[in-house]
């Protein structure tokens, strides 16, 4: 079985640096992976976001904060052609979970967001100096048996980069939210250490 990045970058998975294979390559059946780490950041100081963020983030995608210095536990689950994701953030205020599952098909990457998976982002991968990029390569809304694509003008874009620091020995990690005409609206970057252990 491969994993979502495997199926979709083939013989360029090589090109990452070896601890960072063990993310993007397939979990073997009966483990998991977990990772634990710190944010340095999470989140927006463009309060007038907050309340849309409020509504996102009961469905578990992302958080009216603007925090750092975040503790964090991420665990990945394998499952049938996808990778189930729980990163817990351990904010001032108490800890919140941000859900996604990732799966590959013949367009490339699909990123369901949330518990409910009602907002899929479409990822297109590559990877440059042993580190891998995701850029945004559409934006879906799935909604009464319907997926409904947002228009590229008001649609949010994400860019994510992930790579190992030989230096810290760290996996680092930076995700970027934009929007047309407005600029970074959301963001988290920090380290963690990873190992996949047995479930």
């Amino acid at each position: 079985m491969l994993s979502p990045y495997e199926a979709v970058l083939g013989g360029d998975l090589t090109g990452l640096h070896p601890q960072l294979r063990a993310y993007f390559t397939a979990i073997p059946a009966g483990r998991h992976g977990l990772g634990r780490g710190t944010f340095d950041r999470v989140g927006t100081p463009r309060r007038w976001l907050w309340p849309v963020l409020a509504l996102l983030a009961r469905d578990a995608v992302l958080f009216p904060v603007w925090e750092h210095d975040v503790p964090f536990l991420v665990v990945n689950r394998p499952g049938p052609d996808l990778v189930h994701a729980v990163r817990r953030f351990e904010f001032p205020a108490g800890s919140r979970d941000m859900i996604d599952v990732i799966g590959a098909d013949a367009g490339g990457l699909a990123d369901r967001l949330g518990r409910s998976g009602r907002l899929e982002t479409r990822l297109a991968a590559r990877v440059v100096d042993g580190a891998l990029h995701l850029d945004s390569a559409g934006v879906y809304l799935h909604l009464a048996g319907s997926r409904v694509p947002v228009p590229r003008l008001c649609a949010p874009r994400v860019h994510l980069t992930e790579r190992f620091d030989d230096g810290d020995q760290r996996q680092h990690v930076q995700v970027i939210v934009s929007l047309p005409f407005v600029g970074r609206v959301y963001e988290y970057s920090g380290s963690f250490r990873y190992s996949i252990e047995v479930a």
